[in-house]
Order: C-alpha cells, then sequence, then structure tokens
C-alpha cells in the first residue's frame, strides 16, 4: 500500500513532517481538581485529575512524596467495529484460532471470549504504567508528600496516536488541577513507511505494520520521559524518526502553553480569542476595563515575547 504518493502527500493530505491538527479545552470535567480533552486530528481524550489528597489506602502512603494513581480505558464507542491486532500478541493469535474452531463448541467460544477481555486489560494496564511513569517524572511530587494524585484519562475516540494524546491531555488536565511540575511533559510519534519518515501516525498508518516510535519529552528540559518501539529500525533511520518525534512534542508544548495562557486570562474573568500564525500569536482579549486589546506575541523556544498592542478602553 503507498502511504505518500508522488506528490508528497499522505492518505489524509498531510505532508510527512506534518502534524494533525492539535484541540484542547480545559475545565471539561466540573468536579474533578482539573481535567482537560485533547484531540489530534479524528483522536480525543478526555483527562481529569483529582488531588493532591488525602491517601485512600493507608499501606499506598509515601512519606516523602505523592503517590501518582493513573487509570486508562477506551470507550466502548471510540473504534466502532476496528479491532486492532498487536504486533506479536499470542494471545490474539490464540483468540483467532479459537473462533476459528467454536462453530460447534460453545465451550471454545467462551474462552475465546475470556481471552479477548484479558488481552484488552493486560493493554489498559500497560498503558495506564507508562502514563504514571512519564507523569512521575514531570511532577514535583516531593513537595507534595503522604498524599496522592489520582490521573483519569479515556478515549473516546481513536484514530491512532491515543498514547501520545493520553498523555498530552493529562499535562493539560495537571496543569488546570495546580500541581506543580518541573516542565510540560508531551508526547508524540512518528514512523517509517515506504522508506520515509511520517509524523503523527494515524489509525491506517499505525496499523500497517511498519516501525512506530512514541516519544515523550520535557522540552525546557530537554529531557527524555517515554520512549518506546514497535519494530526494529536501523540507527540512521532511528535517529531521524525519533529526531522527527521530537520537534512534534515541541510543537505540541507550543500549543499547550498557549491554552494554558489563555486560561489564565479566563479564569481572571478575561474573555480570549486565540489565533495561532506562523509567526506567532494574536490574542484578542475582551476585559472590563477595555473594549477589546489586540496582542500580537512572538513565539521563541521558551516563552511569549509581547511585540505589539492596540486597545480601546471603556468609559
Amino acid at each position: 500500500m503507498e502511504f505518500v504518493n508522488p506528490e508528497g502527500l499522505r492518505l489524509d493530505g498531510r505532508r510527512p513532517m506534518e502534524m494533525r491538527q492539535l484541540r484542547a479545552q480545559i475545565g471539561a470535567v466540573a468536579k474533578a481538581d482539573g481535567s482537560a480533552v485533547f484531540e489530534m486530528g479524528n483522536t480525543k481524550v478526555i483527562a481529569a485529575v483529582y488531588g493532591p489528597r488525602e491517601v485512600q489506602n493507608r499501606s499506598q502512603q509515601i512519606n516523602d512524596q505523592a503517590l501518582v494513581r493513573c487509570e486508562y480505558s477506551m470507550a466502548n464507542f471510540s473504534t466502532g467495529d476496528r479491532r486492532r491486532k498487536p504486533k506479536g500478541d499470542s494471545t490474539n493469535i490464540a483468540c483467532e484460532n479459537a473462533i476459528f474452531g467454536c462453530t460447534n463448541h460453545w465451550f471454545m467460544f467462551v474462552m475465546c471470549f475470556v481471552m479477548a477481555n484479558e488481552s484488552i486489560r493486560r493493554r489498559s494496564t500497560e498503558i495506564s504504567l507508562v502514563i504514571r511513569q512519564t507523569m512521575e517524572e514531570c511532577i514535583l511530587t516531593n513537595l507534595m508528600p503522604r498524599s496522592q494524585i489520582d490521573i483519569y484519562v479515556q478515549v473516546l475516540q481513536a484514530d491512532g496516536g491515543t498514547r501520545s494524546a493520553c498523555i498530552n491531555a493529562a499535562t493539560l488536565a495537571l496543569a488546570d488541577a495546580g500541581i506543580p511540575m518541573r516542565d510540560l511533559v508531551t508526547s508524540c510519534s512518528a514512523g517509517f513507511l515506504n522508506s520515509t519518515p511520517l509524523l503523527d501516525l494515524n489509525y491506517v498508518e499505525d496499523s500497517a505494520g511498519g516501525p512506530d516510535v512514541t516519544v515523550g519529552i520535557l522540552p525546557k528540559l530537554d529531557k527524555v520521559t517515554l520512549l518506546q518501539m514497535d519494530a526494529k529500525l536501523p540507527i540512521d533511520t532511528f535517529e531521524n524518526v525519533m529526531q522527527l518525534a521530537v520537534e512534534g512534542c515541541k510543537a505540541i508544548a507550543n500549543y499547550i502553553r498557549e491554552v494554558s495562557f489563555a486560561r489564565e486570562y479566563q479564569t481572571a474573568g478575561v474573555s480570549t480569542w486565540l489565533v495561532v500564525h506562523k509567526k506567532g500569536i494574536r490574542a484578542h482579549i475582551q476585559a472590563p476595563t477595555l473594549a477589546w486589546l489586540l496582542l500580537d506575541f512572538q513565539l521563541s523556544s521558551h516563552h511569549l515575547k509581547l511585540v505589539a498592542y492596540t486597545g480601546v478602553a471603556t468609559s
């Protein structure tokens, strides 16, 4: 199958090094201490954070730092009729064999159902662990000893890159909850198909069976917190694919900072609209003391720089 046509376009019309559209909403769950919805193309994830609060199970309490827990799940309607076959999953192969021979054997059908559920449960446990370990690298747990932070993430719509979307949603939710962090942790994936490195794989590209690298970083600290790869790659190709994923992580970090910046104005009773340009950000702000205020910012690697503003004061 051709994933990049002669014109250099992928199946969804993107360039090989182009990301899907990013969308985010903070404060989606009213009763949570922090929450966010994060979308990468057609992949949509919701995250909710509770804490820091008293540890529910005293036997798990840590005296010098906070206990971080994470629970990952996928909504039943998130994938429709699609079922992805995990690479090298012997349980899935056994399940297929059971289905093939279970026409007249009810027992085999039940065993197939049990094995399929076990495979799903094991994958959820694995991703929960990955998200928790990634979040622990950015949270300043030493500032909140003998407390507990619960992170819940659920995939509402899956179209590839769900693991990265979950980490990005959890980061926004932690920021919304006011949890102290060393830096924003962001994640993105990249693959290698048709001898071409591809950034931010969708479902069709991700399920093609090619190498898939998922990276999580702390952008300001220039530290890698997550690195997973599904298949083998030559070292020179791996370096190119990983660097592409890192650049995707940095782009997501800039977007998350923009969303957090807008949220700060909204919580202060200020209405804010952000329009992202290639050279910077334009914010249209309506505040109690101003009819409107137009701010132009320039993006740098670490901060936003105000370069121009115009406004009209109210009477």
